[in-house]
């Protein structure tokens, strides 16, 4: 690597780099894998302390129906014909509060709310995410919504409402993501980014590996993240979940080891972010997860479904965390469960 990974971490007074290019971030990825590891994990222990879970629940308020061509994506209705997946209409206020209630029962802090559009729409749409925002706060959790793409305009009203954070991910490499979705422009994403950082809302971005990808689509999907000003406050790492009906249906699962490098790596990038263990990870072993948090992952979708796909049981990840934690006992940011 051109700089030591700890002068190119971050500047003297701590404030983050924004510099890291493609080649230097697949040296680090290509590391060894026990030197990858360590150093990933002195990393976090440096920036984030003893080790802490964030727990993310995430339901689907409006399902199927969505004008993308997203590849990979069951809810898109290019492939409805296929995946047989029945479009639902935009939830009740009163059930999404049920939700989260029991979101909160089952020890989580962040309720997200996931809805299959391609853009955010002013009037009845807008209104109602705004009360369901409002009525997630109003139990003391942190609200996320994921909505598609968003004005500044709008950004702003969800801020005041009281939205923590929006996620909108990247998926993959500006090259490799044109093969994936041509329905949105990788510009038209960063676009959405953009506004919801100006409006002061904390940004959740990340990507899918398993797509079909190189180790370099990889490596530049990352230089994204970190070169994005400010940094996401989360980043979370998917495997993809091939579902029947989409023209992703038949890709290979990846090797489990290649999300600890990419947790691993994020971690070095991104040291004081959380980086969030989200979907395909039902695939993983319960070793491979525990080397994820190992790797940096301090936060996990919790839940037994993940929009339209499984998820893991909530007392497989209360054992799982169980094991990990030195206390022995799963802890919630400053909860014990």
């Amino acid at each position: 690597m051109k700089k030591n990974i700890a002068q190119k971490k971050t500047t003297p007074d701590h404030t983050l780099c924004h510099d890291w290019d493609a080649k230097e971030i697949e040296d680090i990825y290509n590391q060894p894998f026990f030197s990858l590891l360590h150093t990933a994990h002195q990393v976090h222990l440096k920036y984030n302390g003893e080790m802490t879970m964030q727990l993310s629940s995430l339901l689907n308020i409006k399902t199927g129906g969505c004008p993308e061509d997203c590849k990979y994506c069951s809810q898109s209705a290019h492939y409805k014909g296929e995946t047989k997946l029945e479009n639902k209409k935009l939830m009740e206020i009163n059930s999404v509060l049920a939700e989260a209630q029991t979101a909160k029962k089952n020890g989580a802090d962040r309720f997200c709310m996931g809805a299959a559009w391609k853009k955010l729409n002013d009037g009845s749409q807008l209104n109602s995410v705004l009360e369901m925002i409002k009525e997630v706060k109003s139990l003391g959790l942190e609200a996320c919504v994921t909505l598609g793409s968003i004005s500044l305009s709008q950004a702003k009203k969800l801020k005041k409402a009281g939205l923590d954070a929006y996620n909108h991910n990247i998926d993959t490499s500006p090259e490799f993501y044109k093969k994936i979705i041509s329905t949105r422009t990788f510009e038209e994403r960063l676009e959405t980014i953009k506004n919801v950082s100006d409006a002061g809302i904390s940004v959740c971005c990340g990507g899918i590996i398993g797509m079909g990808e190189t180790w370099d689509d990889r490596a530049k999907m990352l230089e994204v993240l970190v070169n994005l000003k400010p940094q996401p406050e989360s980043v979370p790492l998917n495997a993809l979940v091939p579902v029947k009906g989409t023209p992703l249906e038949n890709q290979p699962l990846i090797n489990p080891l290649e999300m600890v490098r990419m947790v691993a790596t994020t971690r070095i990038l991104l040291p004081k972010t959380r980086v969030r263990l989200s979907a395909g990870r039902k695939k993983f072993s319960n070793e491979t997860q525990l080397l994820c948090l190992l790797a940096g992952a301090n936060s996990i979708f919790y839940g037994d479904s993940l929009l339209t796909t499984d998820n893991n049981e909530m007392d497989e990840d209360r054992k799982l965390i169980s094991e990990f934690s030195k206390k022995n006992s799963l802890r919630s940011n400053n909860n014990r469960l």
